[in-house]
């Protein structure tokens, strides 16, 4: 391949700024000159980086996966600078983090792990709460980075966003129930089910849509903010409840078994992404941290 970092540094920030006119007049330089170094680069791979559309440009599914690659190209490149000028290569600083409650149980100790053992000297200060909450410390300046759970269908103006993790729905169903015979289960066959309703991350509201979507209204047995209420609860027999696979294990904390099916409407799969302030430029740690997001779903398969 015959790609320039200088190209790689245009892409970023194409990326990071969510259009070419705010990444050319981060780097300086004429609008047309990212455009030619985009469209260079796209030729070299084989394939499209990025797509238009009314706020800017988003990374395509092969942009994406190829945004990791070039930060690392790029950090290393630096990391070899530092080391030949003799300075320390040794990230340091604080970041703040933003994690939406889903995020919080099953995607955070995973990600900070990972984090700590790439930028050990980083201190990370942690705030839990919902998304809306979360923008507004991001828009504020009070957070550098967050990693929240996208209901279908939100978006914010104010916000760059990085899909990280794609994670469909599924029925959890105690065992032996009646429809642990089939691979997918019909919503319209739980009718009249009790339901188990999650009421974190918006969880409990992409339910209501399908239901009201299809004409239906099952009894609701629960609403609870805990994931682990939702699973006993499942696997006594109290009701069933659809929740996102990331989700899913199959004991309750009582050892109760618990099934799992795919759903057969469409229900749109949840997205985990990572999200900053728009036009914002990312500091080294939070950068840092954005990259090990992005690679953590790869380096898990």
């Amino acid at each position: 391949m015959a790609f320039s970092l200088r190209q790689l540094q245009y892409f970023v920030a194409i990326v990071e700024r969510g259009s070419i006119s705010s990444a050319a007049q981060a780097l300086s330089i004429s609008q047309s000159t990212v455009t030619e170094a985009l469209r260079g680069l796209e030729i070299d791979l084989g394939f499209p980086l990025v797509e238009r559309h009314a706020r800017g440009v988003a990374p395509t599914l092969k942009g994406h996966q190829f945004l990791a690659h070039a930060r690392r190209i790029l950090a290393d490149v630096a990391d070899a600078r530092r080391a030949i000028r003799g300075e320390s290569a040794v990230l340091k600083g604080r970041l703040a983090l933003g994690v939406t409650p889903l995020v919080a149980g099953y995607v955070l100790a995973d990600l900070l792990a990972r984090f700590r053992r790439a930028f050990p000297d980083v201190d990370v200060q942690t705030v839990e709460d919902n998304g809306d909450y979360l923008e507004h410390l991001l828009v504020g300046g009070e957070l550098d980075v967050a990693v929240m759970v996208l209901a279908p269908g939100r978006s914010s103006s104010a916000l760059q966003i990085e899909v990280v993790e794609i994670s469909p729905y599924r029925v959890w169903l105690p065992l032996g129930h009646a429809a642990t015979t089939e691979e997918r289960v019909s919503l319209r066959d739980l009718a009249t089910e009790p339901h188990v309703l999650l009421t974190i991350d918006e969880i409990a509201e992409a339910s209501e849509v399908v239901w009201r979507r299809l004409g239906i209204r099952p009894p609701v047995a629960f609403r609870t903010r805990s994931v682990e209420a939702v699973r006993s609860l499942v696997a006594t027999g109290t009701g069933v409840a659809i929740l996102p696979d990331l989700t899913y294990r199959p004991w309750s904390l009582e050892g109760d078994k618990i099934e799992a099916r795919g759903v057969a409407e469409d229900l749109p799969a949840i997205q985990v992404a990572t999200a900053w302030r728009r036009g914002s430029p990312l500091s080294a740690a939070a950068a840092g941290f954005v990259s090990v997001a992005a690679t953590r779903q790869a380096a898990r398969r």
